[in-house]
């Protein structure tokens, strides 16, 4: 087994992807019976779904699946193994383009966008530990390699590509991550995302200094629309999204001239 101060020497190097045997294992004779390393990925997504990363352990994964935290270690050796796992599964997640079909880069770029802020949205605790990990793992590579096809379509140079992939899921990266953690702050007040809003903006017009500093930003509020956060989520998401194609087409149209 790989000890857990040891992976915290070497992170990279002790990634689960880079050992073909602790990637492969499974059930052998003498484990125990209706447990397997699917089974244990699927209940710790669902946990790390419920609790967030803060309250899950192998002690509550192995009491949930009713087993003893010492079986656990048949199929994993750390804590972080059933995260890298996890943070795979979660990768299937995101719709990629046709693989049989040629790419159409600005529809495919804003529908794989919409996919992976999606999944972030959906598993707040995966975007707090995608730079923990290297993330090669099959799906994930998958989703890379998508990403990739993307990018040497639109025309860019290599640099270029690098660059463009760079500024866009980043931004989808930033942008899912403050909708994640605005949906789980709401859910733990036990209010909507609507009413959260609406609190704060009257928090805001109560107070005469608050409401003096928001005057500036009152034109961009009202210019929002909608009439929901959720739509409100939407038209900036797609606007910025836009912002970031018309910027590719800009560098594209910039080299060619």
């Amino acid at each position: 087994m790989v000890r857990a101060a040891e992976r915290a020497k070497r992170p990279a190097t002790s990634s689960i992807w880079l050992d073909s045997d602790r990637a492969r294992r499974q059930r052998k004779d003498g484990q125990p019976a209706g447990l397997d390393r699917d089974k244990i990925v699927e209940t710790s997504m669902r946990m790390l779904d419920a609790e967030g990363l803060q309250k899950f352990s192998m002690r509550k994964l192995a009491a949930e699946l009713n087993v003893t935290a010492m079986s656990l270690y048949w199929y994993v050796d750390t804590k972080d193994d059933i995260l890298e796992l996890a943070l795979d599964a979660v990768w299937d997640e995101i719709e990629v383009p046709d693989p049989d079909r040629p790419i159409v880069w600005r529809e495919d770029l804003r529908a794989l966008s919409d996919s992976y802020r999606a999944m972030l949205v959906r598993h707040t605790w995966a975007a707090a530990i995608f730079n923990t990990y290297l993330n090669i793992g099959p799906n994930a590579l998958r989703v890379s390699r998508a990403i990739h096809d993307i990018a040497m379509a639109t025309g860019l140079t290599p640099a270029g590509q690098a660059g463009a992939i760079t500024a866009v899921f980043q931004f989808v990266y930033g942008f899912a991550t403050t909708m994640g953690n605005f949906q789980r702050r709401c859910d733990e007040s036990g209010i909507s995302q609507d009413e959260y809003y609406e609190q704060a903006m009257n928090a805001f017009r109560s107070d005469p200094e608050l409401d003096a500093v928001m005057e500036r930003s009152r034109p961009i509020i009202e210019a929002r629309g909608g009439t929901s956060v959720a739509e409100m989520w939407e038209r900036d998401f797609a606007f910025g999204l836009d912002v970031l194609i018309a910027g590719i087409e800009a560098m594209v149209a910039r080299a060619e001239q």
